[in-house]
């Protein structure tokens, strides 16, 4: 026969209520209390049903994520430590995938009954959705978002710092025509890395060699590096906004035998996994994907419990690899 709730309770020494609160995550329960619970479920293979400790609770034990890509491997790491963290805390993560051009309405996530709390990662439609949650009381926490809100719980980046240490780093290096490939004017990230790259400049006493448009794709980097290669005009060092960027942008100027970084140097933005694997391997910008997913989790159960809204503000590392270098190498 299978171990009920009772059996546990019998052979814990606990009663019913104290093992129930274990299950249900009740932070009044004491810890050597819950690690003797949690030993016994072990040794008699108890495991509650999902369903039933979900009626008991009123709540689903589900936590929603919306997100506007798959495709990348900083949001990849992201997750899985969001995913990691919340099923230390008994929760499930399910996950929601939305672009720009999703039809207007409220999405199944956002419906009280289907999840307790939601994460908004790099939300495209982020006013919207900020409404709907609020409307219907559903906790939320934003990562990355697209406009300034300091009423809201929140996790940022210091895309600005990050611009400013990669400038400066090649500005440090002797560089001084350096151009800049910007990401969607949609992102706040992307606005405060330009604005990052055009004060190191400012400081300097330098005018960028050029800022042209881009979209967080490699295309972006290619179609940059050629328009340069085109008109027979290099910079000698590029901030790319993302490192997808980037990687095109060396893509063709390998192809069109310029080196790297003896011609050109190149930096990026955010560390996804190809940074390091592509030759040269790519001085970055690195986003710390492990404390963001953290801290956004504890975020989240704090609104959980009733906790006020609060923001942070995240530091970027710059990590030098292979493809910077003095001008001339």
């Amino acid at each position: 026969m299978k171990a009920s709730i009772y059996d546990v309770a019998k052979k814990s020494g606990l009663s019913v209520v104290t093992v129930s609160r274990v299950l249900n995550h009740d932070p009044s329960v004491r810890e050597k209390n819950r690690e003797k619970v949690l030993q016994v479920m072990q040794e008699l293979d108890y495991r509650p049903k999902a369903a039933a400790r979900s009626l008991a609770k009123g709540k689903t034990s589900l936590i929603g994520m919306k997100l506007s890509t798959l495709d990348d491997s900083f949001f990849d790491a992201v997750v899985k430590v969001i995913s990691e963290r919340l099923a230390e805390r008994g929760y499930f993560l399910t996950l929601s995938v939305s672009t720009d051009k999703e039809p207007a309405g409220s999405p199944l996530l956002f419906q009280e009954e289907h999840v307790d709390g939601v994460i908004l990662l790099s939300p495209m439609r982020e006013e919207e959705d900020r409404k709907e949650l609020e409307k219907r009381g559903i906790p939320y926490v934003m990562i990355d978002h697209q406009h300034p809100a300091p009423d809201v719980p929140a996790i940022v980046v210091d895309n600005y710092a990050g611009a400013l240490m990669a400038t400066n780093h090649l500005i440090g290096l002797g560089h001084r025509q350096i151009a800049h490939i910007a990401g969607p004017e949609l992102f706040l990230s992307s606005r405060e890395r330009e604005r990052g790259f055009r004060q190191a400049m400012l400081e300097a006493g330098l005018e960028p060699f050029s800022i042209e448009p881009g979209q967080f794709q490699i295309s972006s980097g290619l179609e940059a590096a050629d328009r340069w290669i085109s008109a027979g005009r290099l910079p000698t060092a590029v901030f790319a906004a993302d490192d997808y960027t980037a990687l095109g942008m060396m893509d063709a100027l390998k192809t069109a035998g310029i080196r790297i970084p003896q011609d050109v140097s190149v930096v990026g933005f955010d560390d996804q996994i190809i940074a390091s694997q592509f030759r040269p391997k790519l001085t970055t910008v690195r986003q710390p994907a492990e404390e963001i997913g953290r801290r956004a989790v504890e975020l989240l159960l704090a609104s959980l419990g009733g906790g006020g809204a609060e923001q942070l503000e995240l530091k970027p590392e710059l990590v030098v690899r292979e493809s910077t270098s003095p001008p001339g190498g």
